[in-house]
């Protein structure tokens, strides 16, 4: 039976049920763990399947590219199927995915596991913002999409630092938390959230939007703040964990890591109805921009104590940026296409997961061709001082754009 009902309101009609969104929260939840707690095992990951570090991070890698190609494209052929049927049917693949990569003897069996959760995942982000704009009156779709993808912060904050602890032991287990996570929501879904059936689309109308090339240029801003924030993320563990010898360490800063993107993501959402899209997101990208160059400077040049506090101040305001970048890179290309904001979002997400795989990418072959772990946040900076540019042209092409029209 379709039910295409939106949330229940509260009864001043200005609230809504969070309800029918929890189980979606969990598996987003177990999604987060999944792309993060990788970055902080690389070490043990290249030691037990015998690969370099830089080829451990490909891991996460090819995951996000695959992600980043098969997201549009599952997402149209699947667009005519039940809405429920199709997040239970992503949520299984990409559950089992990373019980293949818990069990994998090798790294090629470790990278099909990947590529494989990576299908799942990529539906399942394509079916549930859909799911969750369709089924959420038009004036609460924020706060259903931030409650629901706010399991990714929650992850990073709670689920990375848990997975971390047992990842001591080995590896895999934190890939077995996240497939026991996920079949919990996969259960939760296939009980609790409601069938929905929702028009189809073609990959032409999906696609649309990339005839604007303002828009165009706008989503390659995400792509550029994920793959600065990647490049340094993935190999954090080789980039601090010289600094600092105790082995829980890196648990406690990577937690510090994750509180940190969720206060830049509350801030800036709360700058971001107090100001405009624009001014914040410049904000964050010219912080980015310099924290990345003193962060390298102070790493390589600054005496040892100082270069491992600078090295904190470094990684935790980067977790504010890039936590914090969300929100108005989001809101700003909703304005651009507002006819269009679903599927915009949907090729943001897209954009995302490139991004995320360029940047795991880039690292892994600055490595490889003999960079030092530090060297890393110059390739950082020099990616963000590009996305800042386009930033600013995409600025200055909506102004002459507003203009036009007025």
């Amino acid at each position: 039976m379709t039910d295409t009902r939106p949330a229940d309101t509260t009864a001043e009609g200005r609230g809504f049920s969070y309800r029918p969104f929890i189980w979606l929260a969990v598996a987003t939840f177990s999604m987060g763990i999944d792309g993060y707690v990788l970055a902080g095992l690389l070490p043990q990951i290249a030691g037990d399947l015998k690969v370099t570090p830089a080829a451990a991070g490909q891991l996460m890698s090819v995951f996000a590219f695959t992600a980043a190609l098969a997201g549009p494209v599952l997402g149209t052929l699947t667009s005519r199927w039940e809405r429920r049927t199709t997040i239970a049917l992503a949520l299984g693949v990409f559950v089992l995915g990373n019980v293949v990569v818990a069990v994998a003897t090798n790294y090629p069996v470790a990278l099909s596991g990947r590529v494989l959760a990576a299908l799942g995942g990529s539906l399942l982000n394509a079916a549930v913002t859909g799911y969750v704009l369709a089924l959420t009156p038009s004036e609460h779709h924020g706060k259903a999409l931030s409650f629901v993808l706010g399991g990714w912060m929650t992850a990073t904050a709670l689920g990375v630092p848990i997975g971390l602890v047992i990842g001591q032991s080995s590896w895999r287990f934190p890939m077995i938390m996240v497939a026991v996570v996920g079949t919990i929501a996969l259960a939760g879904i296939l009980l609790r959230l409601p069938r929905l059936h929702l028009p189809g689309g073609t990959l032409v109308e999906r696609l649309r939007p990339l005839g604007q090339p303002r828009l165009v240029a706008g989503l390659l801003v995400t792509t550029g703040i994920l793959c600065s924030s990647y490049a340094c993320f993935t190999y954090a563990t080789l980039i601090l964990e010289p600094h600092f010898h105790v082995k829980w360490a890196m648990i406690a800063i990577m937690f510090g890591y994750g509180v940190a993107s969720m206060a830049g993501n509350a801030v800036t959402g709360r700058l971001v109805d107090k100001f405009t899209a624009l001014k914040v997101l410049t904000v964050v990208l010219v912080g980015l921009f310099l924290n990345a160059v003193l962060g390298i400077v102070a790493l390589m040049f600054a005496p040892a104590m100082v270069a491992a506090v600078w090295g904190l101040v470094w990684f935790f305001s980067a977790g504010v940026g890039n936590g914090g970048g969300a929100v108005p890179q989001q809101a700003r290309l909703a304005s651009m296409a507002p006819d269009s904001a679903a599927i915009v979002m949907a090729l943001n997400g897209s954009a995302i997961s490139l991004g995320s795989a360029l940047g795991s990418g880039l690292g892994g072959v600055a490595l490889t061709a003999g960079a030092a772990p530090n060297g890393l946040l110059g390739v950082s900076a020099v990616v963000l001082a590009i996305t800042v540019t386009l930033h600013l042209l995409v600025a200055r092409a909506s102004r002459a754009s507003r203009a036009a029209t007025a």
